[in-house]
């Protein structure tokens, strides 16, 4: 049963994925009418992403993860924390409201840049992940019982920035050739997310491994835009 929970939570968090990518490519690529409302939509739109936002912040935290395993086995901390995850992403995607107006339309080669980025953000998500291990990432590894040795490496896109999956996030919802009022509200909302949450987990990663991980920090300077922050 153990084994089944974990696998259905890893195949939760790729629906989850797939579901925000038809989402913000289809759905949130049409415009609400121009006389639709504004303000309730918008209000909506933050708090069902802080919500998320929250949950992800928080229960990946060492002292949240301890009260979870006060109910749960260890080995299945991950894995209900990626099922719980995956559902509230599924809501975000699902209840996004849409809203009236765009804020660009690129057009010639402006356009070709903008189809490119995103693909360099998806690259960028998907080699960090997998220098992570996707299965640890699902909550499916644990379940051996076996924990990997933490290494922070420069290298690879953890070369470029500290937060990788987090860069390929931005390429990846603002670098749109059609950027609707509605992709743009959900690219602003997780992105000032992203730069409030950064901190926060930096502090929390040094407390958990001192020097490995302050000596990361010294090896790459970047947070999460090069030349930036």
């Amino acid at each position: 049963m153990r084994s089944i929970f974990a696998w259905m939570g890893g195949a939760l968090f790729v629906a989850s994925l797939a579901s925000f990518a038809f989402t913000y490519s289809i759905t949130l690529g049409a415009p609400a009418p121009d006389d639709a409302p504004v303000t309730m939509p918008v209000v909506v739109n933050v708090t069902l992403f802080s919500v998320f936002a929250m949950h992800h912040s928080v229960m990946a935290r060492t002292g949240a993860k301890a009260w979870i395993t006060r109910t749960v086995p260890p080995a299945l901390e991950r894995s209900l924390y990626v099922w719980v995850a995956s559902l509230l992403f599924l809501v975000v995607c699902w209840c996004w409201q849409p809203l009236p107006g765009w804020l660009w339309i690129a057009s010639g080669p402006m356009a070709w840049v903008c189809r490119a980025l995103p693909l360099l953000g998806a690259w960028l998500t998907f080699r960090a992940a997998g220098m992570l291990d996707p299965l640890e990432l699902a909550g499916i590894r644990q379940l051996s019982g076996h924990a990997r040795q933490v290494v922070f490496t420069a290298g690879g896109p953890f070369g470029l920035v500290r937060h990788p999956i987090y860069l390929g996030w931005l390429l990846i919802v603002f670098a749109t050739p059609e950027m609707t009022m509605s992709r743009l509200v959900m690219a602003v909302t997780s992105s000032a997310y992203l730069v409030i949450a950064i901190p926060w987990e930096e502090a929390a990663l040094v407390e958990a491994f001192g020097e490995k991980y302050r000596a990361y920090q010294r090896q790459v300077r970047w947070r999460l835009v090069p030349g930036l922050w």
